[in-house]
């Protein structure tokens, strides 16, 4: 069973855990809450990406422009026509002014050493943070180009797996596996850690053997893409359990991206979807407007579930983004 962010499993999860509350724990208030953070440190894949540099000299996060270079909604309108989620976040669901740092990288695994991603230049999750966080953005960073963060003003996201799965299902042995890349998951956490991060919050793996990737391979396919999700996903789970009885001033919380999109996809409908199975080639490499329609395809670009053979259209990420607002 996945957890879902909520008060409720806040307080469910830091007692699995062994933990006692944020707010209880020798009267430190580390997590100020969504209203008072003033920045968000983004990393992951494709799903996350925007596009964002932050050494070639770019305008970066600042009032007005909230994401830096490129300005919202980024470069992932190429990909899903649209904001995805870490836009959406930032900039619509958000209570108070944010600056967003997105170190995403499309492609991206936990570790290229552990599992390859689909070129060799891809940064994983590992040297977002090793290459690009700490060299420039940690307290030590001799030039700092960003205003000086603290612990109790910053969030740092992490969505991270979904190639990790998709590129490792079909070897098998997932307990021993994800045991491993969950250890290296955390290594790096601890590595953010080390540079004044408190509060964090990680994102589980959707259920992309729905998607028209997985169920093009059959049957079986599914079902092991399936068996690997979850393994995963309980990983990440037992995993942060770990690190907060190790840490115990940190806050931090898995949401569950799965429980949303088997929502949308289960009851399409009330999200203004008409397509969960399939997606038209025509939108794929994205399009002139959020809202296209191109007869050939048969119904909008906006009312399909998935762009391509794996990433989600903007509606998708725009639930998303709100269901992680009100969760925290």
């Amino acid at each position: 069973m996945f957890s879902r962010l909520s008060i409720v499993s806040m307080a469910f999860v830091a007692a699995l855990c062994g933990a006692v509350p944020v707010e209880e724990r020798n009267g430190k208030h580390v997590y100020p809450g969504w209203d008072k953070l003033k920045y968000l440190f983004f990393f992951g894949d494709s799903y996350t990406t925007t596009g964002f540099n932050l050494t070639n000299g770019s305008p970066l996060p600042g009032s007005g422009n909230p994401m830096g270079n490129p300005p919202w909604p980024g470069e992932s309108n190429k990909k899903n026509s649209g904001p995805n989620w870490a836009g959406y976040l930032t900039t619509t669901f958000n209570r108070s002014e944010l600056l967003a740092y997105n170190f995403a990288y499309g492609g991206a695994t936990v570790n290229s050493a552990l599992v390859k991603p689909y070129l060799p230049t891809v940064l994983s999750f590992a040297e977002q943070v090793q290459t690009l966080f700490l060299p420039n953005l940690s307290p030590e960073s001799p030039a700092s180009p960003a205003p000086a963060w603290e612990s109790e003003n910053s969030l740092f996201l992490v969505w991270i797996g979904v190639n990790d799965v998709g590129n490792s299902y079909e070897n098998g042995d997932y307990a021993n596996f994800h045991g491993i890349l969950m250890d290296e998951y955390f290594r790096i956490l601890e590595e953010l850690y080390c540079a004044g991060a408190r509060n964090f919050l990680l994102l589980n793996v959707p259920p992309i053997e729905r998607s028209p990737l997985t169920i093009g391979r059959g049957d079986q396919a599914v079902s092991s893409e399936r068996e690997a999700l979850e393994s995963y996903n309980r990983a990440l789970e037992d995993g942060l359990c770990g690190f907060k009885r190790s840490h115990t001033d940190v806050h931090g919380d898995v949401f569950d991206t799965a429980e949303v999109f088997t929502r949308i996809l289960d009851g399409p409908e009330r999200y203004g979807i008409k397509n969960t199975t399939a997606f038209c080639g025509r939108y794929r490499g994205g399009t002139p407007e959020w809202d296209t329609y191109y007869p050939e395809c048969g119904i909008k670009v906006s009312e399909y579930f998935w762009l391509d053979s794996l990433h989600p259209t903007w509606p998708v990420h725009k639930v998303l983004a709100e269901k992680i607002a009100e969760s925290l």
